[in-house]
């Protein structure tokens, strides 16, 4: 029987049968460079964020004040270019570009890697910017008033609050670039959308290979949110704390008492 003469779920089982393996490749691959470049994106993003939601060019020497407002010049223009312009175009950009006018041949994963990483940190930055707005003003000034350093304040206290704060924003940008790794096809790279275009090309079944991508697109992106919720509600802890306290007058219901021997509570 000929592929004309087959229903439509006999050709998704024909194309299944046939290219499942490339389109596991084509998966795996849009999960790596998904997953990869997340978490260098959220590395990009918290040093950006840092940078922005600091008062550094109020502080020190003009020399320091001066400079530091270059930078956070500098990286502003970073975020609002790269959250302003679409991400195909600066995959084209920067893997032509860096060819003809620096002649760096970049391959397929390291362009893949620094297109989306950079498209992430951009977004991430103003999220950590604001994560660390949100957290009350007074947690810092308490930090600071108790003789808490700047950096110890931020790893300390106001870090952990904001970092809870921006969760769901991480895990959104995680499913956005597994969807959005298809834009990379444009510069040859080998993953899930490009192995449907090669498929669908070669069998003329447009239709029956887009809704196996699909399928195969929105397993991903479930998945992936149903353990990032599952992460999130771990960073929330019991509804309920109890105090440890070694205050033997002290009204203990609901209180664990802190053994100072041993360092624990009981």
């Amino acid at each position: 029987m000929s592929i004309a003469e087959m229903n439509f779920f006999e050709r998704m089982l024909y194309i299944l049968e046939r290219y499942g393996g490339s389109f596991l490749r084509g998966a795996a691959t849009t999960m790596i460079i998904a997953i990869v470049c997340t978490f260098i994106g959220c590395v990009i993003g918290l040093l950006v964020g840092l940078i922005q939601a600091s008062d550094g060019e109020k502080k020190g020497n003009l020399f320091k004040r001066v400079l530091f407002k270059i930078i956070k010049v500098i990286l502003n223009c970073y975020v609002e270019v790269f959250r302003g312009t679409p991400m195909m175009l600066q995959a084209a950009f920067i893997f032509y570009g860096m060819s003809q006018l620096f002649g760096i041949n970049l391959g397929m994963w390291s362009a893949a890697f620094i297109i989306v990483s950079i498209n992430t940190g951009a977004y991430m930055a103003e999220t950590v910017r604001g994560g660390i707005l949100s957290v009350d003003p007074g947690q810092k000034e308490g930090a600071r008033a108790i003789g808490m350093s700047y950096v110890d304040t931020m790893t300390f206290v106001i870090l952990p609050q904001a970092i809870r704060n921006i969760m769901p924003q991480i895990g959104n940008n995680l499913i956005i670039n597994i969807k959005d790794t298809c834009v990379l096809s444009i510069i040859g790279t080998v993953e899930l959308f490009f192995t449907f275009r090669s498929i669908s090309g070669a069998l003329y079944t447009y239709f029956e290979a887009a809704t196996v991508t699909m399928i195969i697109y929105f397993v991903l992106t479930f998945t992936c949110s149903r353990i990032l919720r599952w992460i999130e509600n771990k960073m929330d802890g019991p509804a309920n704390f109890n105090l440890a306290t070694s205050d033997t007058l002290a009204f203990t219901s609901g209180m664990t008492s802190y053994n100072e021997k041993t360092g624990g509570t009981h």
